[in-house]
């Protein structure tokens, strides 16, 4: 031992202790100092007497070095880290760096190097004295509740297996704290306990008290004077609470972060603060209580009135034609719609003439959309607010300018498509409208993308078409990208539900790809208590690679419910389609077709008419247009369908009338929920229309069950939801039918349905919607009144499955009847009825 330090060296001893201290802080604790110091007080004891010096002169050369303490490190592991050979001098520098190796390892609580001159006589033996870490065992998290229990775990990255590091353990707390903070939960709290294990190990249990969420108690803003308090709070997603109990005033941070970022900014440059900001926010939480309250300084900046307006470089179009565009033209281009909401909805915030960024910003998204659909696709318009105080009283006014560098249309040099191992390039070729050679156009683009989407032979969401230049001329090539999916089926099994009547069973094969050329074939066999159909369809859209389509179908039907006295009813028969291209629209298209047709019943006769063995000759004429997206699920776009039936005459048979129905459909999307970018799957909230009406001239004798009208149901006839199958009859509402018997007074030779829904499509698989449909049924088209429907609303749900398209429905028949039995007459009876839907979804 060294008995005693000189003062000055004790001195230099201090600052250098101090001096460790701060370097190795992070990596060591005091005992690396310790050692350091212990050195420079051998160094200082050659001042001592001679066996002082003897003693701290051999501590400084190691002749071997042993370790002590490690149980899982090997002594060769840390041998290698400190670095110590034989013979080596020992320094600060040597020390330290040792100790700092050793530290990094992440394997040891304490380090410490020791010189010991008693274990081997005659030998300076260096010691490095280690305490291993305890292993961690096992990782629990109880308590979770508001946030999943995964999001917690991924907060902590310790390692099972692995040494447990204390600063680590501290800082996955401090992790969870924070996510329960920024959901608003400022009242969780987290505590950390640990247990020995049977091997020794240590498990570490982090349980988790959640609190309720941070109420917002109120929300000041500071520093407004032209835009209300109430104002810049209604455009925040963070609210205060109130009184009813929806009003919970919860905190969320991500919603804070973007009122602050970009709802109340957007908020004053709607109303011509352009020059608004927010100079500071506080949120001052009380933990006991559980309240918050929010606190925004905001400096409003001037007003800006709209002033001049100018457009310049604009060649493509005349000035007047971009003029349309410019929204702060008052009301000389707007609707009376327009008009009158501009005055239910103006604000005293916004009088007119206010410039307003959001309406400046949307207008100038026009302007590009309008050059890009006539190819200018490098066209770039830049858009200049000149802020200016003009007049003696300095009035704030914002002066307009559209500057317009139109460059050279693109032209569409090659479109490529990758992807498809199957399907042939010109079958998805015909559903693009842009050509080689022509013009770029946006819109065309979009629509291109949207119909391939509907062909429904690929993977949903597809990639957006990729466009890149080619030339110094801006031309460019565009690539398809998709990816094949499973497009055939085999479908086989029994089904129990109202349209099988009873149980029954299926078997169908089909594939809407045939050979990878967008023909369909399909073979189905449907059987039951009351019906035994099978039917042969095979489509080609595209003759011989022409733009004519043609379609031929054969059937042998048996009728799943019984026709009064008659039984039931068998038909034979063929059709064959031809689909012709119109010059005006590729949307467009024409078909005629012909279907000859046997028909019998199985019991009874028809007064005047043939009951068995009755033959229909057909020819029919179809005019269809057709720009859905989404399909099978629609959001937009809309369908307009007129079809002519004429039977017998000229064309031979037992029976003559003629035929008309009208189907016209219109979708509107609302809104939209995630995926804002093109080739996305969001969910989509969309609005649509759908009227059909038919009528029905001359005597179509056999064929009433299939030519005239049946109204009510879903499966049989034209679909009225909360009413049953045939029910509506020209004679009015009719209690006795159902899925299982009609009678020949249910047929009417006339009808008119309407449909208003509203739905959320989640994907191309499955759909929920509210929906209020009206109709009914008459004997003749003079007797058509829209006023007298009969009414219904409900709620269903659609889905594709393996088996099929399904759907369920639940309306509630507002005019439906029953028989008073005492009175014998027909009462109110409006009640909800359930539909199953098998096999046709729109």
């Amino acid at each position: 031992m060294l008995k005693r330090v000189p003062q000055n060296s004790a001195r230099v001893a201090a600052r250098l202790l101090a001096s460790c201290r701060s370097a190795a802080r992070l990596v060591a604790p005091v005992q690396v100092c310790a050692a350091a110091v212990a050195l420079v007080a051998a160094a200082a004891a050659l001042s001592q007497p001679l066996a002082a010096q003897e003693v701290a002169g051999r501590c400084t050369t190691s002749d071997t070095l042993a370790v002590r303490g490690n149980v899982r490190v090997a002594d060769a592991r840390i041998r290698t880290e400190v670095g110590i050979a034989k013979g080596a001098t020992l320094n600060f520098p040597t020390l330290q760096r040792s100790l700092k190796a050793l530290y990094a390892l992440g394997e040891f609580d304490d380090v410490q190097i020791l010189c010991d001159l008693e274990s081997v006589p005659g030998k300076v033996l260096t010691v490095v004295q280690v305490k291993e870490r305890v292993v961690l065992g096992d990782i629990t998290v109880t308590g979770p509740k508001a946030i999943s229990e995964r999001s917690v775990k991924d907060k902590i990255d310790l390692l099972i297996g692995r040494p447990i590091d204390p600063l680590q353990v501290a800082r996955a707390k401090a992790k969870i704290d924070s996510v329960y903070e920024n959901a608003g939960y400022y009242l969780a709290q987290v505590k950390v306990d640990s247990t020995v294990m049977s091997d020794g190990r240590i498990a570490i249990a982090y349980s988790i008290d959640e609190g309720r969420r941070l109420a917002i108690s109120a929300i000041d803003i500071l520093g407004n004077s032209s835009v209300r308090e109430k104002t810049i709070v209604g455009a925040m997603k963070t609210k205060p609470e109130g009184f009813w109990f929806f009003k919970k005033g919860e905190y969320d941070d991500d919603k804070y972060v973007g009122d602050l970022g970009e709802r109340i900014p957007g908020l004053f440059a709607r109303l011509g603060h352009v020059d608004a900001r927010i100079t500071k926010d506080t949120l001052v939480v009380d933990r006991e209580k559980g309240k918050g309250l929010v606190q925004i300084t905001v400096d409003e900046g001037p007003q800006f009135r709209v002033g001049s307006f100018e457009i310049a470089g604009n060649r493509r179009f005349n000035t007047e034609d971009l003029r349309k565009f410019y929204p702060f033209d008052g009301n000389d281009n707007k609707t009376l719609t327009q008009r009158a909401m501009g005055l239910i909805f103006r604000t005293p915030e916004a009088p007119e003439g206010v410039f307003d960024q959001a309406k400046w910003d949307a207008a100038l998204e026009k302007v590009n959309g309008a050059y890009r659909d006539n190819g200018y696709l490098y066209a770039q318009v830049r858009p200049v607010v000149e802020r200016r105080f003009e007049g003696p009283d300095s009035v704030p006014v914002a002066n307009l300018r559209w500057e317009i560098d139109e460059k050279n249309p693109a032209i569409v040099n090659r479109i490529e498509i990758v992807g498809n191992d199957f399907t042939s390039d010109d079958c998805i070729r015909r559903q693009i409208f842009l050509a080689p050679g022509g013009p770029f156009n946006q819109q065309a683009l979009i629509r291109s993308y949207q119909s391939i989407g509907n062909m429904n032979f690929f993977e949903q969401p597809m990639p957006f078409p990729d466009y890149r230049p080619i030339n110094e001329q801006g031309d460019v090539d565009i690539v398809f990208r998709v990816k094949e999916k499973r497009t055939g089926s085999v479908n086989f099994g029994a089904s129990m539900g109202q349209g099988g009547v009873g149980f029954g069973g299926f078997i169908g094969l089909e594939q809407p790809n045939l050979f990878g050329l967008c023909k369909s074939g399909r073979l189905n066999w449907q059987y039951g208590r009351f019906f035994n159909d099978f039917t042969a369809t095979y489509t080609d859209p595209a003759l011989k690679g022409t733009r004519l389509s043609g379609a031929l179908s054969a059937y042998r039907t048996q009728s799943r419910f019984i026709v009064g006295n008659l039984g039931q009813n068998i038909r034979t028969g063929s059709q064959f389609r031809l689909g012709l291209p119109t010059p005006w629209s590729y949307f467009s298209t024409v078909a005629v077709s012909y279907n000859a047709e046997n028909a019998t019943f199985t019991s009874g006769t028809i007064l005047g008419s043939c009951s068995r063995n009755c033959f229909r000759s057909n020819v029919g004429l179809e005019y269809q247009y057709d720009t859905r997206v989404d399909m099978p699920f629609a959001t937009q776009g809309s369908l307009r369908s007129v079809q002519m039936d004429l039977s017998g005459g000229p064309f031979g048979g037992t029976v003559n009338f003629q035929r008309v129905t009208t189907e016209m459909r219109a979708y509107a999307p609302l809104a939209q929920f995630g995926g804002g970018n093109p080739g996305s799957q969001p969910i989509k909230l969309t609005m649509g229309l759908t009227a059909r009406s038919g009528a029905l001239f001359g005597n179509s004798g056999p064929f009433f069950f299939q030519q005239q009208f049946a109204v009510g149901g879903v499966m049989f006839g034209q679909q009225l939801r909360g009413y049953p199958e045939f029910s509506i009859t020209p004679q009015g509402f009719n209690p006795n039918t159902d899925q299982f018997r009609s009678d020949p007074a249910s047929f009417g030779n006339a009808f008119m349905t309407m449909t208003g829904e509203i739905g959320l499509r989640f994907n191309q698989m499955f759909y929920f919607n509210v929906f209020a449909d009206a109709g009914n049924n008459w004997a003749s088209a003079r007797q058509i009144n829209p006023t007298r429907l009969f009414r219904s609303a409900g709620f269903g749900v659609s889905t594709v499955t393996p088996l099929g398209p399904l759907g369920l429905d639940m309306a509630y028949g507002f005019d439906r009847q029953t028989i008073n039995i005492a009175t014998g007459r027909l009462q109110k009876d409006p009640k909800w009825q359930f539909h199953f839907r098998l096999g046709q979804l729109f």
